[in-house]
């Protein structure tokens, strides 16, 4: 199976799989009901974010429940977004991420990064100060056995965190060269790297101040590929939520946020952090900075192909379980997304 990337713009699902106040047996099972209806409803992918120690992510081993999520789907691409590769070490990356790639059929994604908060590394007792170059080591032996794995039999590597001497390598994955893979990238910096990698991006912030990194993305691919972005995912996350009307969306999507956001403190404030200055503190806040997309049908779809212009995406992550968000919530956002954006667009 080789790589194949829609040069138009295209659906996806983020999830944290935040705690929602109920039995985790039951949400994990209300999360692969609403996978299963994207599958058919025609999105992309599902991408399952890695976080440890917080109810902010009830997933701390997202390939361990992508592999269900495999199982319950067909056509739904797959992967986390993204790996905490420090935590990692790159020989077991590797082998999950061969299993997750078969398993899957080759519908694997692969989302690798550091992760935001040094604190839940820490926890594993890896510091703060080893975090870069852990996850620098671990990257570079990643990519290198995943796109030279068929050719070399043995992986060999001396660096300070990792030693390889020898190492059968006796697993493939199921797509080539590789797996797509994707970083989270919000600054232009990090957009350049990403092009330099052949990677695709993932982006959050408002659309004014993404554009200088998808801006930043495609230049780097012109000046030195000379196909800007065609072929790889420029992709912007919203946290979504479609009702009736404006007023039924927002008396789901307010109360589902505050939910979330505590969630999301909850480590900050345990360790005396304070919280990212960008982190919308109130839902106002958070329709107001771009981050919830919601009300009816017309107004999200409106203000979405706005933002996606704006921004200079081609991939639409769409965060639409959140908080305690009811599952029929979800599943009626996923399929009015379809109805009236997806199959509008063609």
């Amino acid at each position: 199976m080789t790589n194949v990337f829609p040069s138009n713009l295209a659906f996806g699902i983020f999830d944290h799989l935040d705690e929602d106040g109920r039995d985790i047996g039951r949400q994990y099972e209300d999360r692969l009901i609403l996978a299963e209806a994207c599958d058919q409803l025609g999105f992309y992918a599902y991408h399952l974010a890695e976080h440890h120690c917080t109810p902010h992510g009830r997933g701390p081993s997202p390939n361990l429940f992508l592999s269900s999520v495999a199982q319950r789907t067909r056509r739904l691409r797959l992967g986390p977004l993204v790996m905490l590769l420090a935590l990692y070490h790159p020989l077991r990356a590797f082998e999950e991420i061969c299993m997750l790639d078969q398993l899957s059929g080759g519908r694997l994604e692969l989302g690798i990064g550091r992760g935001a908060l040094p604190t839940e590394l820490g926890y594993f007792g890896i510091g703060a100060d080893a975090v870069p170059g852990r996850y620098a080591e671990a990257s570079e032996i990643l990519m290198e056995i995943l796109v030279n794995s068929r050719e070399v039999g043995t992986l060999c590597y001396q660096g300070r965190h990792f030693d390889l001497n020898d190492v059968p390598l006796t697993l493939r994955p199921h797509q080539r060269p590789h797996p797509p893979t994707w970083v989270a990238a919000n600054r232009p910096e990090s957009a350049a790297w990403a092009a330099a990698n052949g990677t695709n991006i993932a982006c959050v912030g408002p659309s004014s101040s993404v554009r200088k990194t998808t801006d930043a993305f495609r230049a780097y691919r012109e000046d030195n590929a000379g196909g800007g972005d065609q072929g790889r995912f420029v992709g912007l996350l919203r946290m979504v939520v479609i009702g009736r009307c404006d007023t039924h969306a927002y008396s789901l999507a307010a109360p589902a946020y505050a939910r979330w956001l505590k969630s999301f403190q909850f480590l900050y404030e345990l360790n005396a952090i304070p919280t990212p200055p960008n982190l919308p503190l109130t839902f106002d806040a958070a329709v107001e900075s771009e981050l919830c997309v919601v009300g009816s049908a017309e107004s999200v779809r409106k203000a979405l192909l706005d933002q996606l212009e704006e921004a200079g995406a081609n991939y639409l992550l769409c965060q639409m379980a959140f908080g305690n968000l009811p599952l029929d919530a979800s599943l009626y956002t996923a399929t009015t997304i379809q109805s009236e954006i997806m199959a509008r667009l063609g």
